[in-house]
């Protein structure tokens, strides 16, 4: 299996290209100069497109992936309704999901043969929405919206379209701030990390009363820690052993160990990690995190080891300006 990895780094308006080996190491492919601030990148569900957003002409920029090494080229692009704080696509690769936090919307855009159309679909009404993320069985789209302590739930049609599902939504705690999402590969349950008070939320999908539920909700900062909650971002390993969160203001990444059933979280230690970690993101054999420092300039390869999940630092490296986000492709 081959690895790329693909950091954004929106401040020199750059994505670097990295060969990740079976041991850790990165070798830099390629830089690419995008001529403008890139932020939020997806890879297809097929592996052979990355999908960027960018600003401040909002538009999504799709280059094709060689299937030899990893490296990008432009082939198209689209223009978005909004600032793209977030994208990522259904798990057929039809439908570009992108939430804006600054417009307080969530669009859709069609996919033909991998290439961005303009937008189909836009709900508004969404303060501070930071994410879109598709269910397992990809029928719902769970759209949390920051400013407002809630997850929107909508049922995506077949053409793209956005309907409220019956209840519409889910909440949090007031000054939680719901932001980024991931999802147990059992499709059982979902992970959600709160920005403002830098807490995970445990949802199960349906219990046994076909209803959505918070099963927990674990504070992920150290007892010590006194200063602002600024979470960012959040992952499992694809075995759904271990997750990881990430908090800006105390630069760490939180290490938990997950249930068998994907029901329970439990802290299992904090890795001091780059300054202000933006975003990370795990490999696709489960064995490494990459994070990203948007005040160092620098990404740090760590290895995931033993019984906790707990990390190693393998290496470090300059990337661009600013680094936010973090992409891994296996092909």
């Amino acid at each position: 299996m081959k690895q790329t990895v693909y950091v954004a780094s929106p401040e020199s308006q750059q994505i670097h290209v990295w060969r990740l080996d079976g041991q850790g190491e990165l070798s830099l492919l390629q830089v690419v100069d995008v001529g403008a601030q890139v932020q939020p990148m997806v890879v297809s569900p097929d592996k052979s497109w990355l999908y960027v957003g960018v600003r401040p002409d909002f538009r999504v920029i799709a280059y094709r992936i060689a299937p030899d090494d990893g490296t990008l080229s432009e082939a198209a692009h689209a223009a978005l309704s909004g600032s793209p704080t977030h994208i990522s696509t259904d798990h057929s690769g039809a439908f570009l999901f992108t939430a804006s936090y600054n417009a307080g919307s969530v669009s859709v855009t069609p996919l033909e043969n991998g290439r961005p159309q303009p937008v189909a679909f836009t709900v508004e009404g969404l303060e501070g929405c930071h994410s879109a993320n598709i269910s397992p069985d990809n029928e719902t789209l769970w759209v949390p919206a920051l400013k407002q302590d809630r997850i929107c739930l909508f049922t995506l049609g077949d053409d793209g379209d956005l309907v409220l599902q019956d209840p519409a939504e889910v909440t949090t705690v007031e000054g939680a701030g719901p932001r980024h999402m991931t999802f147990h590969p059992n499709r059982q349950y979902g992970y959600c990390v709160n920005e403002l008070n830098s807490t995970i939320d445990v949802w199960q999908l349906s219990n046994p009363h076909d209803e959505i539920e918070c099963v927990q909700s674990l504070d992920m900062m150290p007892p010590d820690f006194s200063d602002t909650r600024w979470a960012a971002d959040i992952h499992i390993t694809p075995d759904g052993k271990f997750l990881y969160a990430c908090d800006r203001t105390a630069s760490i990444i939180t290490i938990f160990s997950v249930s068998e059933d994907g029901s329970v979280l439990s802290v299992e230690g904090y890795q001091k990690t780059e300054a202000q970690p933006r975003g990370f993101n795990i490999d696709d054999a489960g064995k490494f995190l990459i994070a990203a420092g948007q005040k160092s300039h620098h990404i740090a390869v760590y290895e995931i080891t033993g019984e906790q999940g707990l990390l190693v630092e393998k290496g470090r490296y300059a990337v661009g300006q600013g680094p936010m986000w973090v992409t891994i492709n296996a092909f």
